[in-house]
Order: C-alpha cells, then sequence, then structure tokens
C-alpha cells in the first residue's frame, strides 16, 4: 500500500562498494549514519547509525570520515574521531530483498583517524602522525584487533593494500605530492614516489591471476592524468613509471583546447572479463531463421569483446562535460618485461550520451547478481554508478563497446537534493511544515531549513529541493513550497523569501512577537498567513501572489477570539481537502482547546481575505465538544473536523478521536486506545481523500500507524477507527522518527535523524491488484457508500421491509455474475436496480445458481467474510419470500436473524463451503442478540416462529438452542412456554447414550414432574447414585420435613460445584428464588432464571419474575448499555411507556427520574446510538398501546428529531446513504394527538391507494387501533410533558442537518393535547363497550 518511493539521505562526497550473493551494496557517509544502498536501483537498504557501536556518540554533532569496506570477510568499516566501527553484513534469509547487519567489533585510537583499508581481516589505519597495521583475531570468541606495528607517517589521506596484501601504498594530505609504499609484515618504507602534481587517488590494479602478486599501481593527480607504475625485472619489489594517460589524449582532435573538467577512471579488468568470458560461453547457431540473425549480430559484436579479452587491453574511461564518452586502452602491460606499451583510443561516443548535470568525480563498476539466465547471458547485470550525483547505468557490453548508446541506460539518479548549503542536511530534523495543499513542505532543522518542492518523474512524485534559510523560530510554507515565511524572533520580524528565483525577492514585515505560524487557502488573490502570539492573539497577514515594492505583504488584523480565557491550544484546521484557492465563509478554519478539554471551531466572520470593516479579524463560534480531557500533550484537527488528542494516563498515554458533532446522542468519542509509557506517541498528522475520509498517521518511536474511520457493521464488533496500514522504518534506520507529515496524493513523509523518508505508491505494471491498491482506495472500500448487492446493504432493506427492493438487487447481481463468468471477465457490472433489462424473476433456481456460483468463486470489492454473509441473506430472503404472508413484519425480522445466525455459525464449522483463497473464518456467534429476540417478542406470528426454531435445530432442540434463539424472552403463551420445556427436558434426556437423569431433572422439576424423574432414575441402573435418588425422590416433598431435606442437599451440591443439579434441588425444596440465584450468580444464565421463573409461577407478574427484572434484568441491562433489553423487561414490568423512553432517553436521565423500586448502581459506557434498528423499534411502539402513547408524549420532540439525525448518521456510517436519505425524508414526527375534535379530519385525510409506500413514513403503518392497558389515573407521569406551551417559540436545530426542518405542531394543537388526555382517557375507562381504540383519535 504505502511503499518507500525515494530516501533523502544527503549528498554522497566518496562512495564504497562490497558484493553479496544476491546484493551489491554502495555505501556513503552522511553525517554520522552510513547510508547503505542496492546497486541495482539505488534502493535504500539499510542506515547504520554510529552510536549504534559507540552509544556515547549518540548526542555528539560528530561525522563520519573514513568508510571503507572488506570484500572477503563481508565488513563495513567506519570512523568518527578515534574510533572505528565494524559491522558485519549478511542477507536476510527471511526476506530476499533485504539485507542483515550487526555491530562486529569497534577499536578506539588516542588520534583521529584519517585514512584506513580493511583487507581479508587485515586493517591500516592512518591517524595525524602514525600509520598502523591492526589483525583480526578472536578472544574469548569476541572479535578483537590487534596492533602488529605502527610507523611514524603524518597526516595520512589515503591508505590501499595492494592485492596480494604484501605492500601498503598511502597517501600524505601534508605532503601531497608523494606516495608512499609499506610492507604489510614490517613497518618499513620501501620506497617514495613524487608526482609532480598533488594526488586525488590510488587504484591498485588487478592481477591477471592469483597466484601472481603483481604490483601495478595507478595513480590520478589533480591534473586529471594517470599514472602506470609497475617492477622491472631486476627490481621486483621497486615500481616505476611506465606510461601515463593525460586528459588531453581523451579529446578528439576539435575539443584538445578543451579543460579537464572531469577525470579518467579505470575500467574494473576482472569485473568485464568475468561478463565477456559469460558472454562467449554459449555460442551454438540457433536453428530458427529471426534467432539465427540475431545470433550472427551478436556474434559480429562479440569480436571486440573477444579482442579486450585476447589482446588483455587494460580500458580507461573519462565522461566530458557534454556527457560524451571516451574510452581508450592500454596493451602489453602485463608482458614481462612491459616494454612496448601501447596506447590507442578505442571509441567516442557522441555528446549527451550520459545526461548528468557535471561530470563524476568517481565511476564504480558492479557485477549484479543475475536474477535469471537471459540477464546473466546478456550481461545487463552490471552496473556503472558515478557519483556525484549518484547515478546508476545499466552496461551492456556488447553495444557499449560497439559505440552503442543502448550500451549504458540509466535506471536510477538520486539528484533530488540540489547542493545549497547541503552541510544543513546534516544537521537533526526537528519538524516538518507542508504547504495547505501538501505540495511543498519545509524542513526545519537545528538551526535553520530548506524548503521542498514536488516534482514528477516517470509517474512517481519526489521532492526537489529549492531553497534555504538560516534562522530560528515559526515558518510557514507557501507557493507549493517555492516561498516561505519565517518569524525572526530578535527583530519580530516576519522573513518571506521567494526561493524560485534565481535571485530571491526577500520582503520582511513587522509583527507581534508569534508562537506559531500557518498558511491557509484563500478565495482572494493573496495568500492567507495566520499567527498565534504570545497573548493567544490571532493576527492575519496578506501576502501578495507576486509581491513587488507596491504590494507588499500586509498585516490585515491582531484579533482575539471572543473567550474568557485565553486558550492554551490554538490550532488550524487541516485545509489538504478545501477547494483550492477557494474558501467558502463556513469552513473552519481554527480549532481552540480549553484547559478543560472542551474543543470550539471557529471561522472568520467575512470571507477570509475580504475586509469589511465591521467584521474585520472577528471570529465566529461554529460549535463545540466536550471532551473532559486535561493536560493535553497533543492535539490535530482534520479537515473533517476529526480532532486526535493525546493526553497523560496512569498507564502512559491516551489517544482519543472526537467528532465535531456533539449531541445527547453522541458525546462526539469514536475512538480510545491507551498505549504503555514505553512507546510515546512523537507525532500526529491528518489527511483526507476526495470523498472526505479522514486518515490519521500516529508516529511513534520507528513506526507510523495509519488509522481510518471503519464501516459499522452488523456481522462484526468492531472499533468505530482501524488500523489500515503500518509504515515501519525499524529495518530502515535506527534513528527515531522526529515527525511525519501528510503530502499531496496520500504520501507520508518521514524524518528520522537528519534523513528524510518518503512513502508512497509506487507506479507499477501491476497496479490493479489487490496488493497494489492505493491507500485511497483501501480507505475508500473500510468507508463510504456501498454497493447495493453488498450483504450489509441488503441486510438493512430486509429488516426495514423492502422485501421487493432486495429481489430485484439479487436478480441484478446473479446476471451480472453469469455474465462475467461466460465472459471470463474479473469485475463485476451489475446493471441499476432500475434498468428494465431484466428479463429473469426471483426464483429458487435462480438463487440456488447465484450461491453456487458463490461458494466457489471470490466477488470483486467484497472479503471472505463479507461473502459468507452474501450467500446467507441471498438463501434467507428466498425463506422469507416463501413465508412472507405467514409471517408479520416482527416476525420476518426474527426470522432474517436467526437464519442467518444458524447458516453463519454452519459456515464457520464446515471447512469445504470456504471459497478459493478465502481467509479462515472466526468464531460462530453463541446467541442471537436482545435486538433479534425483541422482534419475535413483538411478533403475532410467534408460534410459526417457535416452529421454524425447531425445525432449525433439527426437531431436537436442547437448552443451548433454546437458549441461543431466545425462546423463553420472546414467547408469550405461558401454556406455551411449559409445552416446549417439556420438549427441551426430553431432548436433553435423550442427547448422548447415557440417558442421564440429572440432565433434565431441573427442567422436570420446574414443571413439577417430580414423580416422572423418579421413573428416569429407576431406569438408570448405571448410575451409581440411582439408589440413593431413587429413595431420596420416593419421599412427598410437599410435607415440610423433605423440603428442608431437598434445601440441604442443594447447598451440599453447591459446595460440590454442580450447580444446575443444585439449582434442582432449589425447586425440589419449594425455593425458586434460590434456583433463580444460582443460575444468574453460579451458571451465569440469565435467561434459564427467566424460563424458570415464568414456568415455576405460571405467569409474567409473579414475585420472583417481577424481582428477576428489577434487581438482575434492568441493572445489567443498564450496565451493558442494551436498549433493547431495558425496553424488553419494562415491557414486563407493564411499563411500557417506560420502553420507549429507554429507546430515545440516555440512560442516566431516565435511571435519575425512574420512580419504581429499581436500584441501578453502575450504568455503562451511554456514548452512541450505533443501531438503526432502535429507530424501527420506536416507529413501531411509540402508538402501540396507551402507555406507549404516554411515554412518547414524554419524550421532546427535539429529542426525536436529534434522534433521527442520529439514527441517519449511523446509515451513513454503515454505508446505506440511500436509507439515510429515506429515513430524513420519509420519518413523521406526528405525535398521538389526544384532541378527539381533530379525528374526523386526519382520517379523511388518510390516503386509501394500495401503493407501495415507504416503511420509514408512520402514517403509512399506523395501526387501526390501540390497546388500552393502563388505569387511566393510576400511573402518574415520569417526566413533565415535553409540548411547548402558548407562546414558546420552536426551537433552533443545530446540527450538520440543518436544512431538515422539525415538523412542528401548532400552538393550539398543543393546547389541545394537553387538556384531552384526562377526557380522552375518562372516556376509554368508562365506554368499556368498544371493542377496539381508534388509533385515529390521537390525530
Amino acid at each position: 500500500m504505502l511503499s518507500l518511493l525515494n530516501a533523502y539521505t544527503g549528498w554522497p562526497n566518496d562512495v564504497a562498494q562490497v558484493s553479496l550473493a544476491r546484493h551489491s551494496l554502495l555505501l556513503y557517509a552522511s553525517a554520522d549514519t552510513l547510508v547503505v544502498l542496492d546497486a541495482r536501483e539505488l534502493s535504500l537498504l539499510r542506515i547504520l547509525a554510529f552510536w549504534e557501536a559507540f552509544p556515547a556518540s549518540y548526542s555528539t554533532k560528530g561525522k563520519l570520515k573514513v568508510v571503507v569496506t572488506d570484500a572477503g570477510l563481508k565488513l563495513i568499516v567506519a570512523s568518527m574521531g578515534s574510533q572505528l566501527a565494524f559491522w558485519s553484513v549478511s542477507e536476510s534469509a527471511a526476506r530476499k530483498s533485504s539485507i542483515t547487519t550487526k555491530v562486529h567489533s569497534t577499536l578506539s585510537l588516542g588520534e583521529e583517524v584519517t585514512a584506513a583499508d580493511c583487507k581479508s581481516g587485515l586493517l591500516a589505519v592512518g591517524t595525524a602522525t602514525t600509520l598502523s597495521v591492526y589483525t583480526l583475531t578472536l578472544q574469548n570468541d569476541i572479535p578483537t584487533w590487534i596492533k602488529k606495528w605502527e610507523a611514524a607517517v603524518p597526516m595520512l589521506s589515503q591508505i590501499l593494500f595492494s592485492p596480494s596484501l604484501t605492500h601498503i601504498a598511502s597517501i600524505s594530505s601534508k605532503h601531497g605530492n608523494l606516495v608512499r609504499l609499506h610492507l604489510t609484515a614490517l613497518p618499513q618504507e620501501t620506497q617514495t614516489i613524487r608526482h609532480p602534481r598533488p594526488l586525488v587517488r590510488l587504484i591498485w590494479r588487478a592481477p591477471k591471476s592469483h597466484s601472481r602478486p603483481d604490483l601495478t599501481l595507478y595513480t590520478l593527480t589533480s591534473d586529471s592524468t594517470i599514472r602506470i607504475f609497475h617492477p622491472v625485472l631486476d627490481a621486483p619489489q621497486r615500481l616505476q613509471l611506465h606510461s601515463a594517460l593525460d586528459p588531453g589524449s581523451f579529446l578528439p582532435s576539435p575539443l584538445t583546447s578543451m579543460p579537464p573538467a572531469s577525470f579518467i577512471f579505470p575500467i574494473d579488468r576482472q569485473i568485464l572479463l568475468q561478463s565477456i568470458a559469460r558472454l562467449t560461453a554459449d555460442q551454438q547457431l540457433p536453428t530458427n531463421s529471426t534467432e539465427r540473425s540475431v545470433f550472427v549480430n551478436e556474434k559480429d559484436q562479440l569480436k571486440k569483446l573477444e579482442e579486450i579479452r585476447d589482446e588483455e587491453w587494460d580500458l580507461f574511461l573519462r565522461i566530458l562535460k557534454d556527457g560524451s564518452i571516451v574510452v581508450r586502452g592500454i596493451a602489453n602491460i602485463d608482458r614481462r618485461p612491459p616494454t612496448l606499451l601501447r596506447q590507442f583510443t578505442l571509441f567516442h561516443m557522441p555528446p549527451s550520451t550520459l545526461s548528468v548535470p557535471r561530470p563524476p568525480a568517481q565511476l564504480l563498476m558492479s557485477n549484479l547478481p543475475s536474477l535469471d539466465e537471459k540477464t546473466c547471458v546478456s550481461g545487463s547485470n552490471l552496473r556503472l554508478t558515478t557519483s556525484p550525483p549518484l547515478v546508476s547505468y545499466a552496461f551492456n557490453p556488447l553495444s557499449f563497446f560497439n559505440a552503442e548508446q543502448e550500451g549504458l541506460r540509466r535506471v536510477a539518479i538520486n539528484d533530488h537534493e540540489n547542493r545549497i548549503d547541503h552541510l544543513e542536511q546534516e544537521e537533526i530534523i526537528e519538524k516538518f511544515v507542508r504547504t495547505p495543499e501538501g505540495t511543498g513542505v519545509a524542513v526545519v532543522r537545528t538551526s535553520g531549513g530548506e524548503a521542498w518542492t514536488f516534482d514528477q518523474q516517470s509517474g512517481n512524485a519526489y521532492l526537489r529541493r529549492v531553497g534555504a534559510w538560516r534562522g530560528k523560530g515559526p515558518v510557514a510554507v507557501f507557493d507549493e513550497g517555492n516561498t516561505t515565511a519565517l518569524f525572526d524572533p530578535s527583530r519580530n520580524q516576519l522573513i518571506i523569501q521567494n526561493h524560485s528565483r534565481t535571485t530571491p525577492d526577500i520582503f520582511k514585515l513587522a509583527v507581534p512577537p508569534l508562537t506559531s505560524l500557518f498558511s491557509i487557502p484563500s478565495a482572494q488573490s493573496h495568500t492567507l498567513l495566520i499567527g498565534i502570539t504570545q497573548e493567544s492573539s490571532i493576527v492575519q497577514i496578506h501576502v501578495p501572489s507576486a509581491p513587488t515594492t507596491e504590494t507588499v505583504p500586509t498585516l490585515h488584523s491582531n484579533t482575539s477570539l471572543p473567550l474568557s480565557t485565553p486558550p492554551p491550544f490554538i490550532l488550524p484546521v487541516d485545509p489538504t481537502t478545501w477547494p483550492k484557492y477557494a474558501v467558502s465563509t463556513e469552513a473552519d478554519v481554527l480549532m481552540s482547546i480549553s484547559t478543560d478539554g472542551v474543543l470550539s471551531f471557529w471561522v472568520p466572520g467575512a470571507e477570509l481575505g475580504s475586509s469589511p470593516e465591521c467584521d474585520r479579524g472577528k471570529w465566529r463560534c461554529t460549535g463545540s465538544v466536550h471532551t473532559l480531557r486535561q493536560d493535553i500533550r497533543m492535539a490535530r484537527c482534520s479537515s473533517t473536523k476529526k480532532t486526535v488528542l493525546v493526553v497523560p494516563h496512569p498507564e502512559g498515554e491516551e489517544i482519543t478521536i472526537w467528532d465535531s458533532k456533539e449531541s445527547q446522542f453522541s458525546t462526539g468519542l469514536e475512538y480510545r486506545r491507551v498505549v504503555s509509557a514505553s512507546e510515546p506517541v512523537n507525532d500526529l498528522d491528518w489527511t483526507s481523500n476526495a470523498d472526505g475520509q479522514s486518515i490519521l498517521a500516529v508516529g511513534y518511536e520507528h513506526e507510523v500507524l495509519l488509522l481510518c474511520q471503519q464501516r459499522m457493521t452488523y456481522f462484526e464488533q468492531e472499533a468505530a477507527w482501524g488500523i489500515v496500514g503500518k509504515v515501519d522504518i525499524s529495518q530502515l534506520t535506527p534513528h527515531p522518527i522526529c515527525d511525519s507529515v501528510w503530502l499531496t496524493d496520500g504520501s507520508l513523509l518521514i524524518a528520522a535523524g537528519h534523513q528524510m523518508l518518503h512513502f508512497g505508491q509506487a507506479v507499477t505494471p501491476d497496479q490493479n491488484t489487490d496488493n497494489n491498491r492505493s491507500l485511497f482506495e483501501v480507505v475508500a472500500t473500510q468507508n463510504g457508500p456501498l454497493v447495493d448487492y453488498h450483504p450489509q446493504m441488503l441486510l438493512q432493506c430486509l429488516l426495514w421491509e423492502k422485501l421487493e427492493y432486495v429481489k430485484g438487487v439479487i436478480v441484478r447481481f446473479a446476471e451480472g455474475l453469469e455474465c462475467a463468468r461466460s465472459n471470463n471477465e474479473q469485475t463485476l457490472n451489475v446493471k441499476p436496480l432500475f434498468d428494465d433489462g431484466s428479463v429473469q424473476a426471483f426464483s429458487k433456481d435462480l438463487v440456488d445458481r447465484t450461491v453456487k456460483h458463490l461458494e466457489t468463486s471470490p466477488v470483486p470489492g467484497l472479503t471472505s467474510n463479507e461473502q459468507a454473509h452474501l450467500i446467507v441473506l441471498i438463501q434467507t430472503t428466498l425463506e422469507v419470500d416463501e413465508q412472507r404472508r405467514a409471517l408479520d413484519s416482527n416476525g420476518l425480522r426474527y426470522l432474517i436473524s436467526m437464519r442467518s445466525f444458524y447458516i453463519l455459525n454452519k459456515r464457520v464449522i464446515t471447512p469445504t463451503s470456504t471459497p478459493k483463497g478465502a481467509a479462515p473464518r472466526g468464531r460462530g456467534r453463541e446467541r442471537l442478540r436482545y435486538r433479534d429476540m425483541v422482534w419475535a417478542f413483538h411478533s403475532e406470528s410467534q408460534e410459526i416462529l417457535l416452529s421454524a426454531s425447531m425445525a432449525a435445530c433439527g426437531g431436537k432442540m436442547v437448552w443451548d438452542d433454546a437458549k441461543a434463539l431466545g425462546i423463553y424472552i420472546w414467547m408469550e403463551s405461558t401454556e406455551s412456554l411449559r409445552s416446549h420445556m417439556e420438549t427441551i427436558a426430553r431432548n436433553e434426556f435423550m442427547a448422548g447414550d447415557d440417558r442421564d437423569p440429572t440432565r433434565c431433572a431441573l427442567y422436570y422439576f420446574a414443571l413439577g414432574k417430580v414423580r416422572l424423574v423418579h421413573g428416569l432414575w429407576r431406569q438408570a441402573a448405571w448410575h451409581k447414585e440411582q439408589s440413593v435418588m431413587l429413595k431420596f425422590l420416593g419421599h412427598d416433598f410437599q410435607e415440610p420435613r423433605w423440603k428442608t431435606a431437598a434445601l440441604k442437599n442443594a447447598y451440599a451440591l453447591l459446595s460440590k460445584q454442580r450447580f444446575a443439579y443444585a439449582a434442582a434441588f432449589f425447586l425440589l425444596g419449594g425455593s425458586l428464588k434460590d434456583a433463580v440465584n444460582v443460575c444468574v450468580k453460579q451458571l451465569n444464565d440469565v435467561q434459564l432464571a427467566i424460563a424458570l421463573a415464568r414456568i415455576v409461577e405460571h405467569r409474567d407478574d409473579g414475585p420472583v419474575f417481577q424481582d428477576l427484572l428489577k434487581t438482575i434484568i434492568v441493572p445489567l441491562a443498564f450496565k451493558d448499555g442494551n436498549r433493547y433489553l431495558s425496553s424488553w423487561a419494562f415491557w414486563k414490568m407493564n411499563r411500557r411507556d417506560l420502553a420507549v423512553r429507554v429507546l430515545l432517553t440516555p440512560l442516566a436521565d431516565l435511571a435519575a427520574s425512574l420512580s419504581i423500586d429499581i436500584r441501578i448502581n453502575d450504568i455503562g459506557e451511554d456514548l452512541h446510538y450505533d443501531d438503526p434498528s432502535l429507530a424501527l423499534l420506536f416507529s413501531q411502539l411509540k402508538s402501540k398501546t396507551l402507555q406507549t402513547a404516554k411515554g412518547t408524549s414524554e419524550i421532546p420532540e427535539r429529542t426525536e428529531f436529534n434522534f433521527i439525525l442520529q439514527m441517519a448518521r449511523v446509515f451513513c456510517r454503515m454505508g446505506c446513504h440511500v436509507l439515510a436519505l429515506d429515513l430524513t425524508a420519509s420519518w413523521s414526527f406526528e405525535r398521538p394527538s389526544l384532541t378527539p375534535s381533530i379525528t374526523a379530519k386526519i382520517a379523511l385525510d388518510e390516503p386509501t391507494s394500495p401503493h407501495v409506500r415507504s416503511p420509514f413514513n408512520l402514517r403509512a403503518r399506523r395501526r387501526a387501533s390501540m390497546i388500552i392497558d393502563m388505569d387511566i389515573p393510576s400511573i402518574p407521569s415520569t417526566e413533565p410533558a415535553s409540548p411547548a406551551g402558548e407562546g414558546q417559540k420552536p426551537f433552533a436545530v443545530t446540527t450538520s442537518l440543518e436544512s431538515s426542518r422539525v415538523p412542528e405542531t401548532e400552538t393550539k394543537l398543543d393546547s389541545e393535547r394537553q387538556k384531552g388526555l384526562g377526557s380522552l382517557m375518562k372516556t376509554a375507562k368508562q365506554d368499556v363497550t368498544v371493542p377496539e381504540f381508534d388509533m385515529n383519535a390521537f390525530f
């Protein structure tokens, strides 16, 4: 999703290399770190910090000076001051694309190290005064460097072992014209070679074979001349000058006067000869004519390579300023004696062969490990690397040595950092400041900073440095990173500088002392800068888009927020998704945070950039959120007004995310996580996609977690925010993260130490695969609107009685699947629902075909879990359609939930139904949710539901099945409960092969069938307790003595932790209350307690059952925040007014207003109304009975209006935006009218046409009668009635959906509603001959 695009690791001065089995590594020093790159693509593999070897150097500002490698032992050596650090490098076995490094050893000297070389366990070290040689040994299995000898040699700048390790060549910066030769074994200087110019570099020529210790030395002087030194026969240990290559010999005759602006580089003869050997190894003539012609062409090209190999030429290359390349050769160096050395020009490639900004000072050739046979044979595994700038070229010997430009192809360049005061890049990065749109960034370092802007290269964006500044103070950047504004605290001036011009324009403006500064988009022809002063006042500064001496930056205003006390935080609202250069006055610009954690959002009184004097500089608050958080350490606000806070916590730090929409139904808290003190949060930053979906980056020490809002679902209990990705830099650098910032197109820039890592979406050929989806695409799949056939959309439509809509979607979906399968397409095209092109009808055959296809083939855009739910819902829709005439709407909802529950649990158990490539399934649910049980409770088709439940259990329902389906919660008939309990008891006894009477005793004792249990014990001859139980159950338990005996046995069983059997003996002893307590406390089975109480007492108003509701069920429901269970309990308590009110009223408020004897000690987190079915249940109950009508009248109209808005937001969070629109458009806010005088009018207005109405519309679903379920004067109101009195003004709606107006009842109607309550109820009480109550009397 996010991969490393570019690494801005500094400017290389000197590059070393080392080869592994799969990698060729390039290394260079950058401040106190060592950068390790892959030579193939110049991609970053690892950054090594010197303080890994010497922790005490962490806080110092030292710089690495010497970087060398040991090719044999695969060691990397670096020096800082008088210390040397050694790392061993190897390839990772787990990840083929990565390497593994670890500190090998260390060495501390008394003087600063100025030069070093390491080969095969030998180390030569030069300091300001000495040259020393060390050998590597093991002491107690610890690598240790032992000094062999030391010689006095001043100020060495380069040391180099000969290939045979017999000699050491060195250069001294004090005597820059001399080359000294020492023997490796002894501190003996054997020769001094003087040069006419200062020396730049030494290079030992690789010998022809390892058996011959040839000494051939190339020296490069400052005039770009290479000299060749070689011994003669009579003095084999003494080097003599045999030839020289001056820059003029590389120039064609027309260019002989060109100054020597570039160096001459020898081509590594060993690597070249190995490549030639591979190319000439397989030269069989192909049989195919086309391949034969290619073979003939390559055969001609090979002649040049074969000549180079046979003649044993040494080749030298020079890159001229115009990008042309000249290659010269020297023959006969290997002859003994090396006489008649012949120089010649091999070829000259035209200008612009290499497009580099300047001739390089270093050239390296790498023999990359072959990725496949083709690259090995073609020779394209060779790389030429030049520096500076660091550029990698694919080197093809066949083409190159035939003077073809295709012989060198640039594959990577590391020239993003223009060399403008590049020493500043060795300072630690403190933070980033980006432009509002994220197209530029200011990098703030210890004593200055740089401005960077975005460029495009081959489809990938990269940062290019455009300027730098010195100084400390708040800074803002704009104009795509080309212009910076820096506050100078020493002069109280704002310095505005444009870096994009050759001569930067600098403007200065006097401003008050600023603590922070940022820029925001403006609708005018200028940039708006906002600064926060030390007194928390807000300064607005206008910067013209093209400032001149006439149009200069101006101070627009200096005002304060209208708050009683200055807030400790005034932060910008992230403007990433604002329209570019077009800002509305309603777009929140600032967020303030008070000391007690109140978030306030502010907009300017007039449009940003305008200047009407009446609103100049004024700020208006658009909303606030009370977080109750104090001592806030960090805070950020997104474009969509999502705010993240970091506050101290006893266990570490607390991260919370808040929404700006605070109401009585939502505190605004959406996410909470406590992190340990060992992993503090270092950075926070927001970005958003085009759809306004916010993404949060939370930076820790070595990783950045990416969080996005999660779509709410009925299928899984997920947090509102989840981790969508992670960027881990621990394998790249040991430096901790200093700061991270989002840039344009969802790319993330991370600062670690003094280096920057840019992560984003790389352009790859297989961009459409799931593994290469962009961050914004991944976030869109977890947020936003759903497709019509998504299982969540289908489920909600089924719950809201949109069966015909669902059937149409399934038909279109099946047609799309068949079309994709017949055309062998990977994408799925589903026709719009209202397209009349469909010819198929919804049928069992269509469902079977669709399910069969889904079982074997994944659906694009759906996870394996979502596809499993889709199969379930398609099958459930068929069953619902077949039984819709026998069931009411609530029965259909229960059936949907029950079928989904069983089919999903079956899919979890059955592995054969897993779609190919799908992830393993999770655990199934233990029971239906209380929401689903409440649907069955309010259904009028309970006998049909019971039969369907029995069928779902295979006709053998045991207690676990009844508990999972909530039978004893929703079943109303007492006789049916008893009959069904007997069935459960019989099935429990028959389950298994042992026929154990103890498994069914509890259920039979609840039914009072003691004799039946006694008969079952007669058949249990195998049971060790048979004789005892036969004797005990033979007594008459109506007698007090045997009841007491049963109770004693119950307590004995409790001590043995046989809790279910103990509850049975409590029933046998006549103590129903104790049996219920055992079920609740020991068995943790509330449903079993409900079943026993209802069956034993034969009614729902029994004292034990009512006490269970008051002392256990209601407090438990309030503790869990379960409004469905609370509503059911109040309904069973005959407090149906509370059963309605609990759906909308905050639990704490409702608990405080209860006048009945219910003790509620703990109320769970009542943070969200996150279930749209609450609105569906409320719409059913609000006018069902007199009690529910009374409870509805006690709910303020504003509360109902805000409740519907909250449910609409929940629908949007679920991806069901169409249902949210339907809900807000069709919901009826009419209350049951208590005035009989208007009944006739409403009845006449009632539509009678049979056309299909929206299921949200209460007028379309109004009952024809109302149940009279209360004694008119007996129950007082639990809350003052909500209708306003005469003269009261309508309430003002301040939510985000302010365009939706609340239907308000006229004042006269409100008055009549108040007066009509008593008269209507008296009439209902007196006129007992009326068979049913007309619902229209309420309107």
